[in-house]
């Protein structure tokens, strides 16, 4: 099978651990034992992954030397996108003990100047404060800023992915049997003028649409869609949870999920799925796991009820 695997921040950084280079490489270590097991497994593999924390540092950074020369979004999201992969393959090529080609590539993707995105800035980026800390920072710096869970952060655009231009150098890469890491952090968000030209404009996008686009326009197998969660539940966080072992893209879309967390990945999902792939959410170590539907919350045309399977 074909497998686009969408690596969720917590492969590169763990909920309130520091940003440093040695944590970022000591979880991508842990994250490339378990993407190994999917080669290993026969697979080809396509690993997509983010950035929000990486670009939102060094937008800080940026500010906090010249805020007047900071560097556009874009070019942060191809700084990070080049940094990420790097530990990702280095650290994939280790676990694989060098047997596997496995190469970076660098991702624009087209977005549409008029997406209401731009007038709606929805998507979290760098680091978490106190409320007073962010609307200090954001009135200093003219941000627009959200709540994230208990704390608040740094929201940007976050417009739909509509093309990705470099598609067919990841198909050439694949057809050498490489193993590729693209659209980091959601691929760099470009506008496609008049002309046929390209130019890069401020914006962050999705990572799990983005994964959602490529895994399509690959004609993927398979799409997971891996993070810290087991799999997607009903009624989470009450006496009545249970697993969601398996629905319907139309069930997908009909679930109340948060917009900050499980919403965008069933979205993504649903697309996805709706193609006839299999679109898995779940742990990264069970990634094997949720390709043979023995763990993870997996959505299909078609799915053949099990015993004891929650809808």
């Amino acid at each position: 099978m074909l497998v686009v695997a969408a690596l969720g921040g917590n492969a590169l950084l763990k909920r309130g651990e520091p940003l440093t280079a040695e944590n970022q490489r000591a979880n991508v270590r842990v994250a490339a034992q378990a993407l190994a097991k999917i080669v290993q497994a026969g697979h080809r593999l396509v690993i997509t992954h983010g950035n929000g924390p990486q670009v939102g540092l060094l937008a800080l950074q940026g500010a906090a030397y010249k805020p007047e020369e900071a560097y556009p979004l874009d070019v942060l999201g191809a700084e990070t996108g080049g940094m990420i992969g790097y530990i990702i393959e280095q650290e994939l090529e280790n676990a694989l003990d060098h047997s596997h080609a496995v190469a970076t590539l660098l991702t624009q993707i087209v977005v549409d100047a008029k997406d209401p995105a731009f007038q709606t800035p929805t998507k979290f980026i760098g680091t978490v404060y106190d409320r007073d800390e962010a609307e200090s920072r954001a009135k200093a710096a003219g941000w627009s800023i959200a709540q994230d869970g208990d704390k608040w952060r740094r929201v940007v655009a976050s417009p739909v992915p509509q093309e990705i231009p470099d598609m067919r150098v990841v198909k050439l890469l694949l057809d050498q049997g490489v193993i590729v890491i693209c659209g980091g952090g959601g691929g760099i968000p470009v506008l496609r003028r008049e002309d046929g030209s390209l130019i890069g404009i401020e914006a962050v996008i999705d990572k799990d649409a983005a994964s959602a686009l490529l895994a399509r326009q690959l004609g993927a197998d398979a799409l997971l869609l891996l993070t810290d969660v087991d799999a997607v539940y009903r009624d989470f966080g009450t006496d009545q949870q249970t697993r969601i072992a398996a629905l319907t893209p139309e069930e997908a879309g009909a679930l109340d999920l948060p917009a900050g967390s499980m919403g965008p990945k069933m979205a993504a999902a649903a697309q996805f799925a709706t193609q006839g792939g299999l679109a898995g959410i779940g742990r990264l170590d069970q990634a094997t796991d949720i390709l043979e539907r023995r763990a993870g919350t997996c959505v299909l045309l078609d799915v053949p009820r099990q015993e004891g399977e929650s809808e």
